[in-house]
């Protein structure tokens, strides 16, 4: 047991640096500072990396009480994924066909935050490959905020990692990239899901456009 925990371990350290080399990733904590209290940090969605960039930036205490979100079936696919997924980021696997899965998904990730560990989420439900800066978001995060009212959910824009590794390739492009935490929200009393769905958004949203207006 203690030599699978030393190899998960050193497995994270290794993809950790990996993802710094790679991307040169930068931390900008500009609407809240890093916390121990239990947080869902969503974002926008384009690479099959943009957790492990969220994951890398956090300070090692809270990497170690933070699960990314990711579909079962992408990460159940062979040895290696579920190594990774289980046993490297402790990931939380939702089944995400809906006629076909046993468990709420939703109930899975309000376990996950009342034992004390905050979550990564992308509310746009899958990479967003098109040229709209951000996808519609779906109603889980309205439906876990309902649950989880005295939890902080933070907006988190990733720049530039679609760029490094766009969707098919499988050699990366160097480029810098910034994950940039903006300001957390909660459930206001009486707020309904469409509200709340749109104010997560745009607060995502003025994230990366504060970012390109600074970056032109």
């Amino acid at each position: 047991m203690m030599i699978a925990r030393f190899l998960a371990a050193a497995t994270a350290k290794l993809i950790t640096a990996m993802a710094w080399v790679v991307t040169g990733v930068t931390a900008n904590w500009q609407g809240c500072t890093p916390s121990a209290s239990p947080r869902v940090y969503f974002a926008n969605h384009g690479s099959h990396g943009d957790f492990v960039l969220i994951w890398s930036v956090l300070p090692a205490l809270l990497r170690r009480r933070t699960r990314p979100v990711a579909g079962a079936d992408y990460w159940q696919r062979d040895w290696v994924r579920r190594y990774i997924g289980a046993s490297v980021f402790n990931a939380l696997l939702i089944e995400r066909d809906r006629t076909g899965r046993s468990t709420d998904p939703v109930q899975q990730m309000t376990d996950v935050l009342q034992a004390g560990s905050s979550l990564i989420l992308f509310p746009e439900g899958t990479r967003n490959t098109t040229d709209e800066r951000l996808l519609p978001f779906r109603g889980g995060l309205y439906h876990l905020a309902r649950r989880c009212p005295e939890v902080e959910f933070v907006p988190v824009w990733i720049e530039h990692l679609n760029r490094v590794l766009p969707k098919g390739e499988v050699i990366p492009v160097p480029l810098l990239c910034t994950v940039t935490f903006g300001a957390p929200i909660r459930l206001l009393p009486g707020e309904e899901k469409s509200a709340f769905l749109d104010r997560a958004r745009d607060g995502l949203l003025a994230l990366g456009t504060r970012y390109s207006e600074r970056h032109v």
